[in-house]
């Protein structure tokens, strides 16, 4: 019997699965998640990556239950599986989605390829986002991006499933997969459920504070969409979600501009989640070398493991960084700004290389999402060449953003103590007022790592004058041509030499990936 194997990735949905609707109409299916152990070995997998995964696949396998299929999920590494299934019961093609992951997926995918060739088994793989194969520059790549998601999203399909021909054992525990078994007792939910309930309740209530309300820590958490790990998931597809966020701001009236400007805000966004994953799709090597290969050596040679450590253990002495780590450990989730703030306090006071500091982060972070993740870590650590460096104070930032104390007293019960002129640099407290208080320098109290004026003007100073050399400002040119960002909205016809050619974004942009 003639069937295709429908391999489910980052896709773990029904709806508009592009995959499973191809396979379904050409016969047969059987519908396949594999779990690797490999990959769950990669320094940038959690416990709570797989945990929120298993929650999906759950709820994935009794939706295809109630509609007379089945999802098996195996072990093992993807081409063995393909090879014993094809052995044991030989099918005709494999069905997927496109996947812009680590390095270890970019391989996997590699020798999945492979294998199908000596096979002779179709590979059919489908966009998943707005992100193009085989892109040689940004010319003309937002067509490309705004034809997908314009396309109608697909219904679920009328499919015919057959069954695994072995029986496999119990799926394996995050322990024996060299998982740290802890899991943030406060992250979101896996499933699609999950995330119609969370989309459903941004686009009717929560958009109203989106503008305005994403920079904070405290109103961040209900301000933004919090819809980013079922995007990275595929819980929900990228085409429902603007499908659905440009038809609740159709229906609203006119006299409701804060809701409409906070659904333009949000689909404006989204358009930034496709061009940095665009990145990693044109460029795999971004995960682990400078975009800017002027950049090699700038900080490598200065690592500090006790500046690295303090930042891991939310021990830096500046509080509003503190109290984020406190934060993502309990939530998984900080907003993005704040995670801005942290890259930037590694970067540059700090003096931190961003992999080191992004293999934890991508840890941290539920909605790590390769793509994004890499390209920020990059740009917000001034090794892209093309972006003008921002550095953040946390100290202004915990003024601005907190100005009350709120997030910094919820996050770490020390600073419950400390008056409020002190609050944000608790450390210039003169020693009795802070025993008046019955603090502790060095328990309660922390001292900064470094002055925070001095090392960041250091380190400004350092990045800059590489930027300055003629070799490094030569070689821009092409990573703009490869990677900057064209303009977004429709492009009017010009003339002469930028006839039909998008408009290029000043690298000056100020860019956010809140979702």
């Amino acid at each position: 019997m003639s069937y295709s194997v429908v391999w489910f990735k980052r896709d773990l949905r029904l709806h508009d699965h592009a995959a499973l609707s191809q396979a379904a109409s050409q016969g047969p299916v059987l519908c396949l998640y594999v779990v690797e152990p490999e990959l769950w070995a990669q320094p940038d997998a959690a416990n709570q990556h797989y945990q929120f995964i298993l929650e999906s696949l759950r709820e994935l396998y009794a939706t295809l239950r109630q509609h007379g299929g089945r999802l098996y999920v195996v072990t093992g590494a993807v081409p063995a599986i393909l090879e014993k299934l094809y052995v044991l019961q030989p099918f005709s093609a494999l069905y997927s989605h496109e996947e812009t992951g680590n390095g270890y997926s970019y391989r996997r995918d590699l020798d999945v390829a492979k294998w199908c060739r000596s096979r002779t088994v179709a590979w059919h793989e489908y966009m998943q986002f707005g992100v193009i194969r085989g892109l040689q520059n940004r010319d003309h790549w937002i067509t490309g991006r705004n034809s997908h998601v314009a396309t109608g999203c697909l219904p679920m399909p009328d499919f015919n499933c057959i069954s695994l021909p072995w029986q496999e054992p119990p799926l394996p525990a995050p322990e024996s997969l060299g998982l740290a078994v802890f899991d943030p007792p406060s992250r979101q939910h896996g499933g699609r459920s999950y995330g119609l309930t969370v989309l459903n309740s941004f686009l009717q209530d929560r958009s109203a504070t989106y503008r305005g309300g994403i920079s904070s820590p405290l109103s961040a958490p209900t301000a933004c969409s919090r819809l980013s790990p079922y995007l990275t998931y595929g819980c929900l597809s990228l085409r429902e979600i603007v499908a659905a966020t440009e038809r609740q701001c159709a229906q609203l009236p006119v006299s409701d501009t804060r809701r409409r400007q906070g659904l333009n805000a949000f689909i404006s966004r989204l358009y930034w989640h496709c061009h940095f994953i665009q990145k990693l799709e044109s460029e795999p090597a971004l995960e682990f070398q400078n975009v800017h290969r002027g950049y090699d050596g700038m900080r490598e040679p200065d690592w500090n493991q006790a500046h690295f450590e303090a930042l891991v253990a939310g021990r830096t002495g500046w509080p509003m960084v503190d109290a984020c780590v406190a934060m993502l450990r309990a939530t998984g989730w900080i907003n993005f700004r704040m995670r801005a703030m942290l890259v930037s306090v590694a970067a540059y006071p700090l003096w931190l290389h961003w992999r080191p500091v992004g293999l934890w982060l991508a840890q941290q972070f539920l909605d790590y999402e390769p793509g994004i993740h890499w390209s920020q870590m990059q740009m917000q650590s001034g090794t892209t060449g093309i972006n003008v460096p921002r550095v953040y104070n946390p100290v202004k930032q915990a003024q601005d953003h907190d100005p009350h104390g709120h997030f910094v007293r919820r996050w770490l019960p020390a600073m419950r103590k400390v008056p409020d002129s002190w609050l944000f640099e608790p450390w210039r407290m003169p020693p009795e007022v802070a025993a008046n208080y019955g603090l502790v320098t060095g328990r309660d109290i922390v001292m900064p790592l470094v002055e925070l004026e001095s090392a960041t003007r250091e380190a400004k100073a350092r990045l800059f004058a590489l930027r300055a050399q003629p070799d490094v400002r030569s070689a821009k040119a092409a990573i703009i041509d490869k990677h900057a960002s064209r303009q977004p909205s429709a492009v009017k016809p010009r003339s002469g030499r930028q006839a039909g050619r998008e408009k290029i974004i000043s690298s000056s942009t100020q860019l956010s990936l809140e979702f």
